[in-house]
């Protein structure tokens, strides 16, 4: 039987002692093996190392790495550096994923090489429930908003080719310039039709506490580094009021 790839679930924690043993589980029942999952304890103040160390004696598959907090852009690179997977899954401390999401996610990757990137339907849980209404893909759509969560599965290969995460981007939407670094030169895109992933709903949960601020760092950010590519696509540069970039550049309306 041919050898099958290890697929490395990655999975920054910062105080995540109330959550991260139900996430390591939902991985560990994961129909695809093998596959190692890889906790970079981020400086937590809580309990959260202990509950990971006392996983990872169980599981020989739970690795744990400690280091000063540096935000989750900076944990998730430490974790893919580590890993030994060709294949990567982010996963937030907090957040869930299928039995089946892994296995179906990677053989697009194994039977389809112009993919880059596969995803899936989602879900809340917690403070809200319900399926998590995502717009569907398109590259142009990209360049002025994210349709896909933090937990997609790539390569270890096309990681390292987009520089991986930007370490600068401490305040969140991390994930949305990755995928602009990870697909702006090309590569195809896949949303499977499961709900593999289910996210978290709480009261600090980051998605809810982005602020006015970072959105305003993101869109610089995005501006300066991918200058090109919102171009093609926007005709301009990213605007605050994303949606009508177009718009706005079509009238040479500069971006505040």
């Amino acid at each position: 039987m041919e050898k099958k790839p290890l697929i490395s679930v990655v999975i920054p924690c910062y105080n995540h002692e109330a959550y991260i043993e139900e996430t390591i589980l939902s991985v560990l029942k994961s129909s695809y093996k093998p596959l190692e999952i890889i906790v970079v304890n981020d400086g937590s103040t809580d309990q959260s190392e202990a509950v990971v160390n006392k996983l990872a004696r169980k599981y020989e598959s739970v690795v744990l790495y400690n280091q000063p907090n540096g935000g989750p852009a900076v944990a998730r690179n430490r974790a893919i550096s580590e890993a030994n997977g060709e294949y990567i899954l982010p996963l937030d401390a907090d957040d869930l994923i299928s039995a089946d999401y892994i296995e179906r996610a990677v053989a697009i990757l194994e039977e389809q090489p112009q993919v880059k990137l596969v995803y899936c339907e989602a879900e809340f849980f917690g403070e809200r429930s319900g399926i998590w209404q995502l717009p569907d893909f398109r590259i142009d759509k990209l360049a002025k908003d994210n349709m896909i969560f933090c937990s997609a599965v790539y390569r270890k290969s096309d990681w390292k080719k987009a520089g991986g995460y930007d370490e600068r981007m401490t305040w969140g939407w991390e994930d949305w310039e990755f995928w602009i670094s990870l697909l702006k030169n090309g590569g195809e895109v896949v949303k499977l039709p499961i709900v593999g992933f289910r996210y978290r709903v709480r009261q600090n949960s980051r998605r809810k506490s982005t602020n006015k601020e970072a959105k305003k760092k993101t869109i610089q950010l995005i501006n300066e580094k991918h200058a090109d590519f919102v171009r093609q696509h926007l005709n301009g540069p990213l605007h605050y009021q994303r949606s009508w970039s177009k718009i706005f550049n079509f009238f040479r309306i500069s971006p505040v």
